[in-house]
């Protein structure tokens, strides 16, 4: 488990601030050395989301990223695949709607931070809570060039998750932020309630990855 998990002083079971979600390439060592940029900028989560990729290819870009996130302190999660976050020693998986279910994931494998998507769903999140996990996602925040046919999810959905975490004990889950969040439109999600912003394009479509991830990270 990272460092900036047992030692956060926010006392929530997923990191504050800044959660990249990778891109589309199939360039493994571009990949790697954004990531690495990124995580110099200031970042303390990584997921691998890969829809197109192989399994092969999936597996590889994974082992070659854990290690660069667990050597610097930095949450590594898959999107989807629960065994392959166990299998090549991920801190944690991220399930959708049409993924496994939560409850049963956290039943098999219950070491594993578990992160799930909410949408624009309060109820939902409710539910989930439930099967202990450790953040609710909500979003899109603003128009998603990654999702353009995603549901949008405004402030008031924001609202709604802390008012479910508020009862909950210490170290309570986070929420987090996804869909069209740059660092040019990212202070209003944080001042809103976000405790992570997951970005996309807004991060490795950058011009400058590492500033733009130092712009998201300074925002928490």
């Amino acid at each position: 488990m990272p460092d900036r998990l047992a030692s956060s002083p926010s006392a929530l079971r997923f990191p504050r601030g800044l959660y990249g979600v990778t891109p589309e390439w199939d360039d493994t060592a571009r990949l790697y050395e954004a990531v690495a940029a990124a995580i110099k900028g200031g970042m303390t989560a990584l997921q691998l989301r890969r829809k197109t990729a192989s399994d092969a290819l999936r597996h590889e870009q994974a082992l070659a990223l854990a290690p660069l996130c667990r050597a610097h302190g930095v949450a590594f999660l898959i999107n989807d695949d629960w065994r392959l976050a166990l299998d090549i020693g991920a801190d944690g998986a991220h399930l959708g709607r049409d993924d496994a279910d939560p409850f049963e994931v956290r039943r098999a494998a219950g070491r594993l931070l578990l992160g799930v998507s909410c949408y624009n769903e309060p109820e939902r999140a409710r539910m989930l809570l439930e099967a202990d996990v450790d953040y609710i996602a909500f979003g899109a925040m603003y128009p998603s060039s990654t999702k353009p046919q995603a549901v949008a999810a405004g402030p008031e959905c924001l609202d709604a998750a802390r008012t479910l975490i508020t009862v909950l004990p210490a170290p309570r889950p986070a929420i987090v932020a996804i869909g069209g969040i740059t660092p040019a439109n990212a202070a209003p999600v944080v001042q809103a309630g976000a405790d992570s912003l997951a970005l996309i394009s807004g991060l490795f479509d950058a011009p400058d990855i590492e500033q733009a991830a130092r712009t998201c990270s300074r925002l928490f």
